[in-house]
Parts: structure tokens; C-alpha cells; sequence
């Protein structure tokens, strides 16, 4: 490869953890869109893979030195940079926190490359800190990519509410999901095989909650109904479904919830309602339990994007989520691929409304495949990341601070 490379900033594989697969899907395709250059990682001491620098050791204050030295020998074409704050928190020997102080010295440290910053989390409505931080980023790198429009336009309203300038370096590119994904209805069976499910008696119909299993996701709203949606479904359509719950835990402190809902999924089994499946989410089963479901429910409290949902999208899955929830909501207005709840009333009703509906579904199904090939397919965000990586050289090499269109 000619090309100097794309430099990728990012907790990576083996990590359980979102940011790192979503870094090792959006690596992939960016690297399809730019073939003549290789795109690299520079990850946490965990990462490993072809191209991968595991070198970000966070048990050190300074752990943006080796990072930035890294950066000036790989001289790359841009720096694209995965944020999360719990990803670059220094935490000194009481416990007590750095601000992700060392991220805004790898920013400076690495300033003369062209930078890209993608947070993944920017809330509606930022805490004093948020704010901060979120403009101090602005200003030390040449475009920051928000996920959701929403983002942009709250960080305007806050900004000017304190008195603070907007940044215009900001570029929204939605999450990407995967164009390659999605199996015939003729497939399903075998996948059902492959899990063991047609063994297990499991319905013809499916309702599935699948993913990593944490206190914010609220497996408990669902499970709480289940018998009872389940029987009214029976009785107005004489077809029986099965609510599969699948996944894994993932962070210990979110065992209680975990052992708690694992426990009344079995009282469920027991009664022939409902299925427990334990994998871990990651890779081609994530997406083939998904596939298995009719529809998926993501009773989340606590998002402001979600890897779960691209999934979702990537399956063209009907699925009912919580609102209002941040980019759970703005992704399922616009995709129009989705129902939405805000009580448990109303996601009882939701659930029964898209069994009974399966004319429903299907216009839900079709809407998601539209926004998946034109808007979120990895394939058109990978062309989104070339633009900015292109604004970013651009900036860097004039001088001149990149300046955007506000939203409204």
C-alpha cells in the first residue's frame, strides 16, 4: 500500500467491550474504502490483531506519550479517534480520577496530524463537565464527528446558554451497521439448529431480547408481562410465541440484575413461555440469534447510542424500544423501522400490537432495509469518515478552522 495509513485511536478486540467491536466493523469497511493505504489501531494493552499497536496502558498518568510517539512515526494520512471517557480515565492509587485529562494531552501532543474525534457519548442535555470537555476537544481537533443530529443541535442551545461560541467543526455520521447480514426467511431454521432451539420446543414465533445483559438494559420491564402479553396473544390469535432472552454478562457489577432476570426467563422456561440462551454477543451469532426473532425488544433506560440497535437495523428487524432515550429515539424516527414506549402499558401493547400486526412488521422490516442501504450501512458511513478525514487534512494544512452548517 502506497498510501500512508489511517491511524485509529480505540479500545480493540479481544476487549468485550462496544467501542471495540465497533472499532474492528468500522475498520474493516474503512479499509475497503481506501485500499491504497493501510488502516491501523493503536488500542489498550488488551487489543491484539494484524495492525494493532497495544500500547495505551491506563495504569500510567502519561499514557498518552507512547501513544503520541506512535502516532509521529506511523506520519499517517489521519488520526481517527474513538472517545469514550470511561476508555482514557486515569485513576491515580486512591481512586480519584483525571477528568480524561490525558486525552486533551494526546490531543495536543499529536496536533500536528490531521485529527478526527468520533465521542460516543454526547447526552441531549450535558453536565457542566460534559460541556467542558466536549469543547475542549472542539478546539483541539480539526472535525469531531457526533453520532445523531439531535447532538448537534442541543450542543448549539447549550453552548449559547452559556454564553460560549459553537464549535462549527462538528459532522454528524450516524453509527454504522453491517449491509452484509441479513438471511432469508427459507435460512431461519437452520439457525434455530445451530443454537440447539427446534430441540427445546421453541414457538414458530419469536420475540427476542438479545445482547449483553446490563442493569440499564431492564430485561426486568419485559419479563414482568410476559405471561400475561403472552396469553392475550394466544387468545386473539390462537398462534403461540416464545420470548427468547440471550446474551451474556458482561461487567460484574451488573451480576445481581443479571442473576435476578436469568432466573425469571427459567420460571418462564418452566411454564413453556420463554427460553434462556447464554453466548456471548459478539460476531456472526450476535447476528444469527437476532435473525432468529420475529422482532426484538430494547427496553433501555440509559443510551445514547447503541451497537444493539445497529444490529437490529443490519437484520432490517421490526423492534419496539423506550423513548425518549437519547439516539434510541432519533434513530427510531427516522428509520421509521420502529415502536416506541414510555410506560409499561404502553410496551405491553407495543408488543402485542406488532405480534398481532405481521402486515406491521413487514412495512417496519422494509423501512429499515431503505435507511440501512441509504443512511447507516457501513458501506456509505466509510465514504462519510474519507470526507472528514479530508476536511481534517485540509484544516490542518491551511490553518483554518474547518466551519460546518449549524442543524438549525
Amino acid at each position: 500500500m502506497s498510501g500512508k495509513p489511517i491511524v485509529m485511536i480505540s479500545s480493540y478486540p479481544p476487549r468485550l467491550c462496544g467501542i471495540a467491536t465497533f472499532c474492528e466493523e468500522a475498520r474493516e469497511f474503512i479499509q475497503k474504502a481506501n485500499p491504497d493505504r493501510e488502516v491501523v489501531v493503536i488500542s489498550h494493552t488488551d487489543g491484539a490483531g494484524e495492525g494493532v499497536f497495544p500500547i495505551i496502558d491506563m495504569t500510567r498518568s502519561d499514557w498518552w506519550k507512547p501513544v503520541a510517539d506512535r502516532v509521529e512515526k506511523l506520519d499517517p494520512y489521519a488520526v481517527h479517534i474513538e472517545h469514550e471517557y470511561g476508555l482514557y480515565e486515569y485513576r491515580d492509587p486512591r481512586g480519584v480520577g483525571d477528568g480524561n485529562a490525558g486525552f486533551i494531552n494526546l490531543l495536543e501532543a499529536i496536533g500536528g496530524a490531521p485529527i478526527v474525534v468520533e465521542p460516543h457519548t454526547v447526552h441531549g442535555r450535558l453536565t457542566d463537565f460534559e460541556a467542558d470537555f466536549i469543547y475542549k476537544v472542539c478546539q483541539r481537533s480539526h472535525v469531531v464527528l457526533f453520532k445523531c443530529h439531535y447532538q448537534k443541535w442541543r450542543l448549539d442551545w447549550t453552548f449559547h446558554g452559556r454564553g460560549w461560541l459553537t464549535p462549527r467543526n462538528v459532522m454528524v455520521v450516524p453509527h454504522g451497521a453491517r449491509p452484509d447480514k441479513r438471511w432469508g426467511v427459507h435460512e431461519i431454521p437452520d439457525l434455530r439448529r445451530q443454537f440447539g432451539l427446534e430441540d427445546i420446543g421453541l414457538a414458530d414465533h419469536v420475540v427476542g431480547m438479545i445482547g449483553w445483559i446490563q442493569s440499564n438494559k431492564r430485561w426486568d420491564i419485559l419479563l414482568s408481562m410476559w405471561e400475561a402479553i403472552h396469553d392475550e396473544i394466544k387468545e386473539r390469535s390462537g398462534q403461540d410465541w416464545d420470548l427468547l432472552a440471550a446474551g451474556a454478562m458482561r461487567d460484574s457489577n451488573h451480576r445481581q440484575d443479571y442473576e435476578e432476570w436469568k432466573s425469571e426467563v427459567e420460571v418462564l422456561a418452566g411454564k413453556g413461555l420463554a427460553h434462556y440462551h447464554e453466548f456471548i454477543p459478539r460476531g456472526d451469532d450476535y447476528y444469527k440469534m437476532m435473525a432468529i426473532c420475529d422482532f426484538i425488544v430494547l427496553p433501555s433506560t440509559d443510551e445514547t447510542q447503541s451497537g444493539t440497535l445497529a444490529r437490529i437495523i443490519a437484520l432490517n428487524k421490526p423492534y419496539i424500544t423506550t423513548a425518549p432515550m437519547e439516539g434510541l429515539t432519533a434513530q427510531t424516527l427516522e428509520s421509521e423501522g420502529g415502536l416506541l414506549f414510555t410506560t409499561k402499558d404502553m410496551l405491553k401493547k407495543k408488543v402485542i400490537k406488532l405480534a398481532l400486526d405481521e402486515g406491521l412488521r413487514l412495512e417496519l422490516g422494509e423501512n429499515l432495509r431503505r435507511y440501512l442501504d441509504h443512511v447507516v450501512s457501513w458501506e456509505v458511513v466509510a465514504r462519510q469518515y474519507n470526507e472528514a478525514y479530508r476536511l481534517a487534512r485540509k484544516a490542518d494544512r491551511t490553518g483554518t478552522s474547518l466551519v460546518l452548517e449549524l442543524e438549525f
